[in-house]
């Protein structure tokens, strides 16, 4: 079984890491959603301890935004150090890295295609080649692609996804060009479940 399939067996939901596998029938959390492990169905009654829960969602947002553990610290400390909500800014980080904005604007259909993406090259910032999957893009920022990789088969096969696709509000795309810009930075209301970034951040808070 692929790595990334254990991970959303891990995290109890699918955490959409496999692209288009996932919402087929041969997703690997929908044959068998127990977490991985022979002890998986004998768990602890009363479930998870409060410690449980945020290193859970701890590992659940890693997992979803593919980022390691000394990145992920610095996000939290940034955060935290912040004036505001420190759980909207914490998920606006993760949300405005590159190569969760190449996802959003339909490019790729996972965060690790993404990555993969930019690593080689094919993304440009205003005109401006980018190979950091972790680059913070701002509002008012052009994303756009090499014409190779536009042209290529990759690109060619997709097309017709990203006609049908609707990025979110914060974004603009076009389809045509496959260009995109920063409108703004997401809402609060746009940024999901803020109560598990908070558990998050009470983890590395002790």
């Amino acid at each position: 079984m692929d790595p990334a399939c254990k991970k959303c067996r891990r995290a109890g939901e699918k955490l959409f890491l496999k692209g288009e596998r996932c919402f087929s029938p041969k997703c690997a959390f929908v044959k068998r959603p127990d977490p991985p492990g022979m002890h998986a169905k004998s768990r602890r009654r009363g479930g998870l301890s409060e410690f449980g829960k945020q290193l859970a969602e701890k590992q659940r947002l890693k997992r979803i935004y593919g980022v390691r553990e000394a990145q992920f610290k610095k996000y939290i400390k940034e955060s935290v150090a912040a004036k505001g909500d420190n759980r909207e800014i914490l998920l606006r980080k993760l949300e405005m890295r590159l190569d969760n904005i190449v996802f959003r604007l339909g490019w790729t259909k996972s965060r690790s295609a993404s990555r993969q993406l930019i690593s080689h090259g094919h993304v440009f910032i205003d005109n401006k080649r980018v190979n950091i999957p972790s680059y913070q893009v701002r509002k008012d920022q052009k994303i756009s692609l090499t014409e190779k990789i536009k042209n290529s088969n990759l690109f060619k096969d997709f097309s017709d996804l990203i006609k049908k696709y609707e990025a979110p509000v914060w974004l603009t795309l076009d389809k045509d060009k496959l260009e995109g810009k920063i409108l703004s930075q997401p809402a609060g209301t746009e940024l999901g479940n803020l109560a598990s970034a908070g558990l998050v951040i009470e983890f590395y808070s002790r």
